[in-house]
């Protein structure tokens, strides 16, 4: 049964899409079926003149819908592999442009989680924010010891809206899923299952700090990324302090280059940084869009909010990394194994019909000069093709995914010539070598010299209860033997001494009768 409430919250989010235009997804539900005749006779319905494409109607009822939708809107954009092509390029475009909270409300949320007042906690604070956002908003400080400093706060309240407004989205998904033919192929519970995973890791701004720690950890001595300081006396769950960072975003192409950025350099290293962290860090930030990313001229980048990160197992690592080498020498039918020896497709699927359906969506891409093909669309459209063969969805690959396809738009966008191929197949290749090379395995062998050394002295002894268990396992399997031998000679007479008495008992009934 519907809450009143959340009734009432259907009716206004149908409203809001039906006043964008969208009746082919209202109407087409089983829901609206009885009182879809009101709709059709409705004036505004003939007398609208809505000529925009069904993405950017889409994206304007997200908008208008709120911040919770405009997030849902940005982490459905990531699933290409679900949706189409023009909905998803249009979800893109979802920015979070939302007002800012009560600068007394966000000072309290600081104050209440530091546990003194901003003004005995900082030397300057300022109460307008820097920026606004769907979850938190930022403000600028400096500390008592000098250094500038963001201050990120949550949002009052946002926990529960977005418990509140998640529970909602399920609601939709099921309801569409049972009314709406698409919904099912479009996997909606998953993806709003997806959705809530993300989300509700960003509300945990100690998780973010730590997140930030270790990747400024793997990236400290780099000259191409830098990841502010987290200053940990002051952050709290729901207050974060880091080092302010002063650099161009990586979106203002015009500032860029009146500051003569090296563009070349700044697209190849944002490559490299991406498959560092994927293959030497197992650890990637999975939310790198422009956004988050600036530049310190001529080259270099640096990285805020890192609510959401990725990582992989080492199997995930290895399949990845040959598949993608795979994909360079143009070879299908290693693809299809790694594939079915991963676990990604079921065992039972036919690895030729698996390779020429592989082979049917990359030759046409390799037609292309290399500068002109997507890495990331490669990416998209073997996972495209891998779910007729029911590949299991895989989040950490759709978050991997998501990353490579920002990376390389980003790169393309200041280097319109970048060759992420002729970039990412040397590095994949050292990793090969570095971890399956004959010096990764010797290295891997005398890493198992102090673990075998230390177990040495107990060899001796290790040895005699390996053959005194050998010993009591013979014994025990004669004792076994002879018992098993016993009861076969027991029940043999069993059977002979049954077969007697029957043939007495019929004898002496034979007797009686014939008597």
């Amino acid at each position: 049964m519907i809450h009143p409430k959340t009734l009432l919250r259907l009716i206004h989010i149908n409203w809001v899409m039906l006043a964008h235009g969208l009746d082919e997804i209202v109407l087409k539900m089983h829901f609206f079926r009885s009182i879809r005749f009101l709709f059709l006779l409705s004036p505004n319905h003939w007398m609208r003149k809505n000529t925009a494409t069904r993405g950017v109607r889409i994206r304007r009822t997200l908008e208008d819908l709120g911040p919770i939708y405009i997030k849902f809107g940005q982490t459905l954009s990531t699933r290409k592999d679900l949706l189409p092509e023009d909905i998803a390029n249009e979800l893109v475009k979802l920015q979070d442009r939302v007002p800012p909270f009560s600068n007394t409300l966000a000072q309290s949320i600081i104050e209440q989680q530091i546990g003194q007042s901003v003004h005995d906690a900082f030397a300057s604070f300022d109460t307008q924010p820097l920026a606004s956002a769907s979850v938190a908003q930022v403000h600028c400080a400096t500390l008592k010891s000098g250094e500038d400093v963001i201050v990120k706060v949550l949002r009052p309240d946002i926990e529960d809206k977005i418990h509140s407004d998640v529970a909602l989205l399920y609601e939709l998904a099921r309801m569409a899923e049972r009314f709406w033919g698409d919904a099912k192929r479009l996997r909606a519970l998953e993806v709003v299952a997806e959705f809530e995973k993300t989300i509700l890791g960003e509300l945990d701004l100690i998780r973010e700090a730590t997140n930030a720690t270790k990747i400024r950890d793997n990236f400290i001595d780099s000259e191409a990324l830098y990841v502010p300081k987290i200053y940990w006396d002051l952050t709290r769950q729901k207050v974060l302090v880091m080092e302010r960072i002063y650099g161009i975003p990586v979106g203002e192409i015009d500032q860029l280059k009146q500051g003569n950025a090296d563009f070349k350099t700044l697209a190849e290293r944002g490559v490299e940084i991406f498959f560092t962290q994927v293959f030497r860090d197992n650890f990637f930030h999975a939310d790198m869009h422009p956004g988050n990313i600036f530049v310190e001229l001529p080259d270099k980048y640096l990285a805020v909010d890192f609510g959401i990160v990725g990582t992989l197992t080492s199997s995930d690592q290895h399949y990845l990394a040959e598949n993608f080498l795979a994909f360079f020498n143009r070879d299908y039918r290693r693809v299809a194994q790694m594939h079915i020896e991963s676990g990604w497709v079921p065992a039972h699927t036919r690895e030729e019909e698996f390779e020429e359906a592989i082979r049917s969506v990359c030759e046409p891409v390799f037609a292309k000069p290399l500068k002109d093909i997507s890495f990331g669309l490669v990416l998209l459209r073997l996972f495209q093709t891998a779910r007729r063969f029911d590949m299991v969805v895989q989040p950490q690959l759709v978050l991997l995914q998501k990353t490579l396809l920002n990376i390389e738009g980003l790169g393309r966008q200041l280097y319109p010539e970048l060759d992420l191929w002729q970039t990412a197949k040397p590095f994949l290749e050292n990793w090969f070598k570095e971890r399956m090379g004959p010096r990764a395995k010797v290295k891997k062998a005398m890493e198992q010299v102090p673990v075998i050394a230390e177990q040495f002295p107990e060899l001796p002894s290790l040895v005699f209860q390996a053959l005194d268990g050998a010993a009591n396992s013979k014994q025990q399997l004669e004792s076994n033997r002879r018992e098993i031998e016993m009861l076969r000679k027991q029940v043999e007479t069993n059977h002979s001494s049954t077969l007697q008495a029957i043939i007495i008992s019929a004898s002496l009934i034979a007797a009686a009768v014939l008597w």
